[in-house]
């Protein structure tokens, strides 16, 4: 691939340009006469051994003890280097568990296909037959006696010194970014992992995966604004899902005690280093659990997780250690703030009128009709959050901005809510369900005024959830976690675009 980027002049990406569309066309003529002589892009190649398994397998073994066994493979991969010597030569070929050589000599192959293997250009798919050997440097190999190529690639790859560095190339055209960067190819698989150990984990606990709908009629679960969409048949609006509470504690009602959904989320809002507008979370709900009990089960839950997928409790993010393995902090707001900005007398941090012109002073955001708790919040993001870098559970968030949340029993104020900051983010947002249907109902009511006023991020009123919970949802507390961040954790990624193989981008024509 003729890389360009931003530093490169006008003149530096048209000779890049004209060079890439070069390499295209010599290509294409060899894929051209690939289609003259038969079929070009076969599929009879029946593989038998990935690399990674090989290596596992045999990667102990001495060269003499690798001769007596002789053990047959069948292979195949992409060609990431290939080094032409006379009538023996080497290619290196990549699958999605690793790296292998191949070395290929004239009399095993044979002349014919010998001759067509110099011809295979890097990025080529190939497959091979022959036996497993260790080189004279010590390397594990195949001695190849087949040799096919199944796939022809017609763009060139980066540069293998370079690799593929432009950041927005690599968001772009995952594809390459994959093929090249093994930071990113390990960053994907320990996602992987970390998602089925997600899953592992809540099921170990009795927990029952569910689906519920991304589709709805009227958007609930979270603060957000949603995408709207429309449905033809029925003729009438629709809602991207921005969270499946609701839903689930539907379930919960119907006497699904324990559910866990893996979820994805739609919400419009701006995308940043930590946002995208479709995103990953997992939500989970247990009956005659309190916002308490969450806690706990939240930090075994993501000490397992990382285990699992790094191998350590322990990680190392953007020059800070986090220590998954110690018990977590709990701080309620006032207390976060009093400890990173001590400046502050408990007459300022409840008087209204101090509040907000703090947050004017700080360039913070002023909620709409915010009562002195929904200020409290606003000043915490400004002064506190992103020096939360220790594992650290906020706790007892206001009544005002957590509509579904239970009310403290001992102070109606505040919720028995919690939300989990890592490295200075969000990972985590939990309560103790609000179970009385009333009350919810008011609730709903006090967010459809403030939507009435302008708050495009405020709930609607959601009559057939008050139903369900008339019928009685049981005592339950419920959870959700921000997977994309946590694996920004688990992976030290500075970005979430790192960790989403396709992030939202604006178009590459997008002149703006």
């Amino acid at each position: 691939m003729a890389e360009t980027n931003a530093q490169e002049t006008p003149v530096q990406q048209q000779e890049a340009a004209a060079e890439e569309n070069h390499i295209i066309a010599e290509r294409r003529a060899k894929l051209a006469a690939l289609r003259a002589a038969g079929v070009a892009y076969p599929n009879d190649f029946k593989r038998t051994d990935l690399f990674g398994d090989l290596r596992a397998k045999y990667g102990e073994m001495t060269a003499e003890e690798l001769e007596a066994a002789a053990p047959e493979v069948a292979c195949s991969g992409r060609v990431m280097l290939k080094r032409i010597m006379g009538k023996a030569s080497f290619c290196t070929l990549r699958d999605f568990t690793g790296d292998m050589q191949y070395f290929v000599q004239m009399n095993e192959v044979g002349p014919d296909a010998y001759a067509a293997f110099k011809t295979y250009d890097l990025g080529d798919i190939v497959a091979g037959r022959g036996t497993l050997f260790r080189t004279r440097a010590g390397d594990l190999a195949i001695r190849v006696k087949e040799i096919r190529l199944m796939t022809k690639s017609i763009r060139p790859l980066p540069d293998k010194h370079k690799g593929l560095q432009d950041t927005e190339l690599c968001y772009r055209q995952r594809y390459v970014d994959l093929i090249m960067n093994e930071d990113s190819r390990r960053r994907f698989l320990i996602r992987s992992k970390a998602i089925a150990a997600i899953r592992s984990f809540m099921l170990e606990h009795r927990f029952l995966e569910v689906e519920t709908p991304m589709l709805h009629p009227i958007p609930g679960g979270a603060n957000a604004k949603p995408f709207v969409t429309h449905h033809n048949a029925l003729d009438m609006d629709m809602y991207l899902r921005i969270a499946p509470e609701l839903y689930l504690k539907r379930l919960v009602v119907g006497g699904f005690e324990r559910v866990f959904e893996v979820n994805r989320n739609f919400r419009n809002e701006g995308v940043s280093i930590r946002h995208n507008p479709e995103f990953t979370m997992m939500e989970f709900y247990a009956t005659y659990w309190t916002y308490r009990d969450q806690m706990d089960y939240t930090e075994e839950l993501l000490r397992s997780v990382a285990v699992a997928a790094t191998g350590s409790a322990v990680l190392n993010y953007q020059g800070h250690e986090i220590d998954l393995s110690k018990p977590f902090h709990r701080l309620t707001p006032l207390e976060a703030i009093r400890k990173f900005a001590p400046q502050y007398t408990d007459e300022q941090l409840n008087d209204a009128a101090f509040l907000r012109a703090e947050l004017e002073r700080l360039g913070g955001e002023i909620p709409v009709d915010a009562g002195v708790g929904a200020l409290q919040m606003s000043l915490f993001e400004e002064t506190a959050e992103t020096k939360l870098i220790e594992p650290t559970f906020i706790i007892n968030y206001p009544v005002e901005i957590s509509p579904l949340a239970r009310a403290s029993d001992s102070d109606p104020q505040i919720t028995e809510r919690f939300e989990l900051y890592i490295a200075g983010r969000e990972t985590a947002n939990g309560f103790s369900e609000l179970n009385d249907p009333d009350d919810q109902a008011a609730r709903f009511k006090a967010q459809a005024d403030k939507k009435s006023h302008g708050d495009d991020e405020a709930m609607y009123y959601d009559a057939d959830y008050i139903r369900a919970l008339e019928y009685g949802l049981p005592p339950t507390a419920g959870c959700g976690i921000g997977i994309d961040r946590f694996i920004m954790l688990l992976t030290d990624a500075p970005t979430i675009r790192d960790v989403l193989l396709f992030p939202h981008m604006r178009p590459e024509n997008f002149k703006g």
